[in-house]
């Protein structure tokens, strides 16, 4: 500390000024984008987002065919909706692992990150909404002597 405090009144007034919200302030690369990583349960996406018409694409194929199912369609979507941003922004996605729904999951939160490091004052929104909590729930491992993760075989008195 720079300056020496003498009395708790100085000590007072010391932490209200450290005390204000960290100021969070835009990441972008040197293509004008934001760049963000979502994981969920085994999936991973890797989201790149810049101002645009809406153009969505996932794995160099279009939003609509990588997510046939309109809940996953809704789920990815979701962030804008509570952005108010819906069709501002082009992303470019890429997926890994996991199943359809884990990726859809990821995706979300790869695009609240992205949005935040776009625009910072959407973070309260977004982080309200719980867009930007990792869900860690993951698939629990199969165990060694086991058919399953926790099913064992049927138990014999004799």
């Amino acid at each position: 500390m720079a300056e020496t405090l003498s009395s708790l009144q100085d000590l007072k007034g010391a932490t209200a000024s450290q005390a204000e919200a960290p100021k969070y302030e835009q990441k972008l690369d040197k293509y004008g984008r934001a760049y963000a990583t979502g994981k969920r349960k085994d999936a991973v996406a890797r989201v790149w987002i810049k101002p645009g018409s809406g153009k969505i694409t996932i794995n160099g194929r279009a939003f609509e065919v990588y997510f046939a199912r309109p809940v996953l369609r809704m789920i990815v979507n979701q962030p804008f909706g509570v952005a108010n941003r819906v069709g501002q922004y082009d992303l470019v996605i890429t997926c890994a692992g996991g199943g359809l729904s884990g990726q859809a999951g990821a995706v979300r939160n790869g695009v609240s990150k992205a949005l935040t490091y776009y625009e910072p004052d959407l973070r309260g929104a977004l982080k309200k909404a719980g867009f930007l909590t990792r869900d860690s729930r993951t698939v629990e491992r199969k165990k060694y002597g086991h058919k399953k993760a926790r099913k064992s075989f049927q138990f014999s008195k004799r």
